[in-house]
């Protein structure tokens, strides 16, 4: 039978035993409001005689900060969004701040919880991977209360926060040009292409024909995809718009399908470009189940460097992403705001690099 647990100290038996007020207590170990050197010395080793552990929440009613920062990520089982919040969590517990981690997995309805969910916990600031970036009226209606938040990833139009991204549409843009400096003109693209309601496949690369789309708050896929469409128009090539696959939703068996369809087809690709490591891993297995050879019958760079894509033979041709850089800087734009940072919204674009392997030759 396990023992009986002892009941909690309490900041008045710290109190007594530094021989000072319960009041002055709190203060010094609530971190507020003045006391001498001497003071806090005698109250702090009190509280570490005997064992005294600070009640948060109680903290928190008194001096309005818990010293947490809550993040709402699309899918904490993806390596993207793991090494992102391995960032957020060695930035923010190095300077003394928890993290409080929510899953929306990519629905606005579960980010609406979450979100909620950590303004009842009093979290001090807001990091948040947007699902709806043309309204999100509950991040609007947060930062308006006085709730910092920083997006990554992407971002929300017009919300006024700071935002950590990365230059999607250049790095799109460089992948797909290596790709027809080798000699490529078939190039198909396979992507999520999900909340864009502004119209269909045809009419977006017309509008980017065009110029008249502002891609900073379009979805990661969708400026991806606005790369591709740059690429093209700058090497002269003409868009099939068949070649564009829009899955409509994060699903590794989605993507599958749709990589088979387009590899099935008689005048099919002779390069593939993945959005996103699910997007490659369907097409991966797409590619295995039709018996087609990498580079050989077949060239393909994704979107996204995962570790098993250095595994295969020939391994896969990846743009990079800085992912626990942007969980750093994203962490760091919070403790910044925090610690009464007032300057206007800063949005970080940071840089990706392209590791080019063994999955890319000549058609």
């Amino acid at each position: 039978m396990a023992a009986k647990r002892p009941d909690k100290v309490t900041i008045t038996e710290v109190a007594r035993l530094a021989g000072v007020s319960t009041a002055t207590a709190g203060r010094v170990l609530g971190g507020y409001g003045y006391s001498s050197e001497e003071i806090k010395k005698r109250v702090q080793a009190s509280a570490k005689r005997l064992g005294y552990r600070p009640n948060l929440l109680a903290r928190g009613l008194i001096t309005g900060k818990t010293k947490t920062i809550g993040v709402v990520a699309g899918d904490i089982q993806s390596p993207f969004y793991s090494s992102i919040l391995r960032g957020i969590a060695d930035v923010s517990r190095a300077e003394g701040f928890g993290v409080l981690l929510t899953n929306s997995d990519e629905l606005l309805v579960r980010e609406l919880e979450a979100v909620q969910l950590l303004l009842d916990k009093q979290v001090d600031g807001l990091i948040v991977a947007p699902c709806d970036t043309e309204r999100s009226d509950h991040l609007r209606r947060a930062l308006k209360e006085g709730c910092p938040i920083v997006q990554f990833d992407r971002m929300v139009k017009g919300l006024g926060a700071d935002a950590v991204t990365v230059d999607n549409r250049k790095a799109s843009r460089e992948a797909i040009g290596s790709l027809i400096e080798a000699g490529h003109r078939r190039i198909a693209i396979l992507a999520e292409l999900e909340r864009w309601d502004s119209g269909d496949i045809a009419s977006f690369i017309m509008r980017v024909e065009a110029g008249s789309i502002e891609p900073t708050t379009l979805f990661p896929s969708w400026q991806r995809l606005f790369g591709y469409v740059e690429a093209h128009l700058a090497a002269g090539l003409k868009i099939d718009r068949a070649l564009v696959a829009r899955v409509g939703a994060y699903s590794l068996d989605a993507a599958r399908l749709q990589a088979l369809h387009l590899l099935r087809e008689a005048d099919r690709p002779t390069a593939l470009f993945t959005a996103d490591g699910l997007m490659t891993a369907g097409a991966v297995d797409a590619i295995t189940s039709l018996g087609l050879r990498i580079p050989d019958e077949l060239s393909m760079i994704g979107f996204d460097d995962l570790d098993w894509m250095s595994f295969l033979k020939p391994a896969i041709t990846a743009v990079v992403q800085p992912v626990t850089a942007m969980g750093e800087t994203a962490a760091r734009l919070m403790l910044d705001r925090l610690a009464g940072g007032d300057s206007p919204p800063r949005h970080v674009t940071l840089e990706l690099s392209l590791a080019r392997r063994g999955s890319v030759a000549k058609p």
